[in-house]
């Protein structure tokens, strides 16, 4: 990942996953940052802030505050919950280009898709790219 500093939150993320061998290890840890993420304000519960392309229902909004972007976000499933969380945890207080530009080979390195359906895998890269979109929308 290119400037760790400021992707410092993903970059802890990946490492954690990527340094457990245990794929039912990894997946434990995707539905423990599920059960932690916080609820949303259901107002985010609308047609432009749903992910398409997620089996399960996923809703993510950005707001901008000093030039950084918070995130929150739903989700019915506590798996892709916990993928959401693990984006939202990454990408938390980064500037909107830094999200831009975040380089989706992170995915890869986590190790998940030996532990995930290739739905679910794909619903993590639609999740990343909805949030990508919307950071693009502040540029």
């Amino acid at each position: 990942m290119e400037n760790q500093e400021n992707y410092s939150n993903l970059s802890k993320l990946v490492s954690k996953l990527k340094n457990s061998e245990d794929p039912k290890r990894k997946y434990e840890y995707i539905l423990w940052l599920g059960k932690m993420l916080k609820e949303p304000d259901l107002n985010i519960l609308v047609p432009e802030n749903k992910v398409k392309g997620c089996v399960s229902e996923v809703f993510v909004k950005a707001s901008i505050h000093g030039g950084k972007l918070y995130w929150e976000g739903y989700s019915d499933a506590l798996i892709t919950k916990g993928l959401l969380a693990f984006l939202i945890n990454g990408l938390n207080e980064l500037t909107p280009k830094e999200v831009v530009k975040v380089n989706k080979k992170f995915i890869e390195e986590t190790g998940l898709k030996a532990s995930l359906t290739p739905s679910r895998s794909n619903g993590f890269l639609n999740i990343l790219l909805k949030m990508q979109s919307q950071a693009n929308e502040f540029l």
